[in-house]
């Protein structure tokens, strides 16, 4: 029953923008108004990651409790994040339908050399798909 709470939340959350987006892609006279899918890390981070996780990577509390990335001494280990995002907890889905091992390996990078964390050994594709068992 928490999953699909956690499902409805965060359904609730997107519903605005995806009823805002038009459905033909591009409108007389302008340019695409799709967004082109994350590549990099920081893109990743900023187009799934931030509506929870906040700009500044701390986190929230509210209808559901979003821990902070910010100063997060659990990244320390990658195989912490990069679990996360492949299992999803709690309120947070499971996010390997909608990520590819190579931005995973771009996201969990970025999160762990930004907001005051320090971990700089880069995540490799390679280690996201071995944890993937491919």
């Amino acid at each position: 029953m928490k999953t699909r709470a956690a499902f409805i939340f965060l359904l609730a959350l997107t519903a605005p923008a995806l009823a805002q987006a038009p459905s033909g892609g591009d409108t007389p006279g302008s340019a695409t108004n799709k967004t082109p899918p994350p590549v990099t890390g920081e893109q990743v981070y900023k187009q799934v990651c931030q509506a929870c996780h906040m700009a500044d990577g701390m986190g929230g509390k509210g209808a559901a409790m979003i821990p902070a990335l910010a100063k997060n001494a659990k990244l320390e280990e990658p195989g912490y994040p990069i679990g996360m995002i492949m299992q999803g907890r709690g309120a947070m889905p499971p996010l390997t339908d909608l990520l590819g091992p190579a931005q995973i390996a771009g996201v969990v990078t970025y999160v762990r050399t930004h907001f005051g964390n320090n971990y700089k050994k880069p995540v490799t594709e390679a280690e996201v798909k071995m944890m993937m068992g491919q």
